[in-house]
């Protein structure tokens, strides 16, 4: 039969099987447009033709005349049968063959084996069913086809993936280089900044002060100086305070300041501050330059 596409009106050539007679959806192969498909138009049926009227019965024949009883001739007695003599059993003669044996019962035919579990269904790619299809030959735009098909490819997700981690990689970087690491890491920032070339810190720790008050809270009392050794003026930058407890672990942070910003060469300042109210457990401090 010839059926045309109603979107592009191309003509296809097919045959009356594979549309069927209650009709299928066909897909063009030109533009891709589907639609419904009637099955062909079957011919009617052809007239039921009446049978032959069935032929007269022959006439009934006369019947013929019955034959003349014949008397039964007369039964002659029959003569009288001597019984048998019994005779004495003659001896077998010498060498006389043995009767032959009973044969013996065939056996029973043995049950053929049992036919051997069917193999398992193999599960076949669609995709290769029609690419073989296509390379014999009898591949048809109007064969049937699932009604859809697996879009995922995982070669693109996979490439995908390497590009989103390669872009979420450079943007940390990039955040880390411009604001630097966040204060939440353990391994952010050191606790102390580099020593500062000229300017020499001392706090020793016998000039630190640590008593309670009569409040009940604790007191911390930071006596030390800075002295500039270099040859020219150099500027003071914050100091760092961190107590620490008996386990050396960090319990109080401050931030003091140089009475004198900046130093000329050879001079000295000396810093006394009080650091109110700390941790009971503060035991020991250390000093160092505040990171930038």
């Amino acid at each position: 039969m010839i059926i045309a596409c109603p979107a592009c009106a191309t003509r296809y050539v097919v045959p009356d099987t594979a549309i069927g007679v209650e009709g299928r959806t066909v897909r063009c192969a030109k533009c891709r447009h589907s639609w419904y498909q009637e099955g062909p138009e079957l011919a009617p049926r052809p007239a039921p033709v009446a049978a032959p009227p069935a032929p007269p019965p022959p006439p009934a024949s006369e019947p013929a005349p019955p034959e003349p009883v014949r008397p039964a001739a007369p039964t002659e007695p029959e003569p009288a049968v001597e019984p048998p003599q019994q005779r004495d059993p003659e001896p077998d003669p010498e060498g006389a063959p043995p009767p032959p044996a009973a044969a013996a019962p065939e056996p029973d035919p043995e049950p053929e084996d049992a036919l051997p579990p069917p193999p398992p269904p193999v599960y076949v790619d669609p995709g290769f069913e029609r690419a073989r299809q296509e390379d014999d030959g009898d591949y048809s735009s109007f064969a049937h086809e699932p009604p859809f098909r697996p879009r995922r490819n995982p070669a693109r997700m996979w490439t995908l993936a390497a590009i989103l981690f390669a872009l979420a990689a450079l943007g940390a970087i990039g955040a880390t280089a411009w604001y630097g690491l966040p204060s939440w890491m353990p391994f952010a920032r050191p606790l102390f900044a580099e020593a500062q070339p000229g300017l020499k810190l001392d706090f020793p720790a016998k000039q630190q002060d640590r008593r309670q008050l009569p409040d009940h809270s604790w007191f911390f009392g930071v006596s030390g100086t800075v002295t500039n050794t270099a040859s020219t003026s150099r500027s003071v930058p914050p100091i760092l305070v961190v107590l620490f407890d008996s386990r050396n672990r960090q319990v109080y942070l401050a931030e003091i300041r140089a009475p004198k910003r900046v130093l000329a060469p050879g001079e000295s300042v000396q810093i006394n501050e009080a650091l109110v109210p700390v941790p009971k457990a503060a035991v020991r401090a250390k000093f160092g330059w505040k990171p930038g």
